[in-house]
């Protein structure tokens, strides 16, 4: 840039602060009797343009001004402005688009867009804008008040979008629905849900062995599982046996959670000893324990003929689960996924829930469920009565019976050469 021209965009500068609007253009002038083209002088008598109310002219001066300096965003996001009061929307969309090729997380560019799609009611693509504003802004700490109002309007506008896409979708499927097994209806709901963005899909993760390639699923289907009906029948015999053993003045509870003395502090540790969350076990580790058994010998000998995970020394375990009013076991995942774990309530008051992954489900007493442990799951008492439940280790409905075989023979060799692993 001459010398010339610094000496009169100077000038330019000084007679705009001081108001002098025409002097500020005679020098503005001067600058393109040198350098027809220069970037700061046209943008310069474009913005004038605008103050005068004359966007025809602004558009001309912020055209010449771009190509000459076409990295700049402050100039086509002038050349948009000017666009945009001609009513010329195409070209608007034209020159903020520039801007995102030129920093696609231009904030300002983002919001004008989002407006635009708006106006022109192309509502998905406004959203989209919308939802990249929303993102952007979360870092942003000094929020002027009508930078706030914007947000909530983006948000409104997402909000309502999603939900209109959502009222679409299930109108389409309603009747496929109403029609489907529970399966497939669990799952398409599943899949139109997280592409809603309405639930997460979780995925295994296992403490300690996991067998790949077998279906990462919450809750297993039933029909994997035709004897759970002959749990279900004996409900009311569990029943009683419990409440008879939890009417003992000694029921012998022991607290499902005990961790070795300096374990570092975890989840775990409010439940750390404290029958808040306890267990009365009829097997442990794949040991049968007698002296429980005997207290429950109807529980005990209709366990004996389920198709339980027997992995010696590991497999099964089954016991009744004991969770007190108020208390709630945290967010955690299971050992490995070759088994399953299923799930009798058997004592439960409202106020009780059970989550895992993205689904959650009230216990129902007497109705069973199986689910995937190694998937992220909770559950949670929120009433003034403890709840109950007999808990089953049965093998994974996918693995053949020569995998549950090799499955146990490489947790035996395992366990003799380097002892018990994970």
């Amino acid at each position: 840039m001459s010398r010339d021209i610094q000496l009169h965009l100077a000038e330019a500068h000084r007679a705009r602060q001081a108001g002098q609007r025409d002097k500020a253009r005679e020098y503005l002038e001067a600058v393109l009797a040198i350098d027809s083209e220069q970037p700061a002088a046209r943008n310069a008598l474009g913005l004038d343009a605008l103050e005068r109310d004359d966007p025809r002219s602004a558009a001309a001066h912020f055209e010449i001004a771009c190509k000459r300096d076409s990295a700049a965003p402050p100039l086509w996001m002038n050349l948009a402005r000017a666009h945009r009061e001609l009513g010329d929307f195409q070209a608007e969309r034209t020159a903020l688009e520039k801007v995102l090729t030129i920093d696609q997380r231009d904030l300002l560019a983002l919001i004008r867009l989002a407006e635009l799609h708006e106006r022109l009611g192309e509502e998905r693509l406004a959203a989209t804008r919308w939802a990249a504003v929303i993102a952007l802004s979360a870092g942003i700490e000094d929020r002027s008040p009508e930078f706030l109002r914007l947000i909530d309007h983006a948000q409104d506008y997402v909000r309502a979008q999603r939900q209109r896409l959502a009222d679409a979708v299930e109108a389409k499927l309603a009747d496929d629905l109403a029609t489907s097994s529970a399966r497939d209806r669990r799952r398409m709901q599943a899949a139109s849900d997280h592409w809603l963005g309405r639930r997460p899909i979780y995925a295994n993760h296992c403490e300690g062995l996991h067998y790949p390639f077998l279906p990462a699923d919450e809750f297993f289907d039933r029909e994997h599982f035709p004897w759970l009906d002959q749990l279900e029948a004996a409900a009311g015999d569990i029943r009683e046996e419990l409440e008879e053993i939890l009417g003992h003045r000694e029921p012998g509870l022991e607290p499902y959670i005990s961790m070795a003395p300096g374990t570092p502090a975890s989840k775990w540790s409010a439940l750390d000893k404290s029958l808040d969350w306890s267990a009365f076990h009829l097997w442990k580790e794949g040991d049968r324990v007698e002296e429980n058994c005997a207290r429950a010998p109807r529980t005990a000998a209709l366990a004996e003929s389920l198709p339980l995970c027997r992995i010696e020394g590991r497999a099964p375990a089954v016991f009744f689960s004991i969770l007190k009013a108020g208390s709630h076991i945290p967010p955690h995942t299971g050992v490995t996924n070759v088994r399953s774990i299923v799930h009798l309530p058997l004592i439960v008051p409202e106020g009780c829930g059970f989550r895992v992954g993205g689904e959650t489900r009230e216990w129902r007493k007497g109705e069973a469920f199986v689910f995937d442990d190694t998937i992220e799951h909770e559950a949670w008492n929120q009433s003034d009565r403890d709840r109950a439940v007999l808990i089953i280790d049965t093998w994974n409905p996918h693995l053949s019976e020569h995998e549950r075989q090799m499955i146990c023979r490489f947790y035996q060799a395992a366990d003799q050469q380097r002892g018990m692993v994970p």
